[in-house]
């Protein structure tokens, strides 16, 4: 129910307009293209028709053109929406293992190949 309800709304002012400066709507373009749309999770906002998406698209262009700066926009987003809306994700306490451990599995891989050259694998 509310999800048709949403579809009844009318679009939010700046969802498919963009900002008279254009180096505000550069700006706010950027910014789009690196948040990912909640309802699609495979588009960014700035590519997505659904509603939400245009949601967001407006509320970054308000934001945008009342002075505030990207990161400062991004922040809230992360905060009202979570990491997951981010295409480029903090490292935090909870998620530095993710970006550390692919490099720890390299670093085993090679001296377990290492050893197993050095030791002479080409015996018959």
């Amino acid at each position: 129910m509310p999800a048709a309800a949403q579809e009844n709304m009318p679009p939010a002012p700046y969802a498919y307009r963009q900002l008279d400066d254009p180096a505000q709507e550069a700006k706010a373009q950027a910014l789009m293209e690196t948040l990912r749309c909640l309802q699609c999770q495979s588009q960014s906002i700035a590519d997505s028709d659904a509603p939400i998406a245009g949601d967001m698209r407006s509320q970054v262009r308000q934001r945008i053109a009342a002075g505030e700066d990207p990161e400062e926009i991004r922040a809230w987003l992360v905060e009202r929406y979570g990491d997951y809306v981010s295409y480029a994700p903090r490292v935090t306490t909870l998620t530095w293992p993710l970006f550390v451990l692919p490099i720890v599995l390299l670093a085993l891989a090679a001296l377990l190949l290492r050893r197993r050259f050095l030791r002479g694998g080409y015996s018959r």
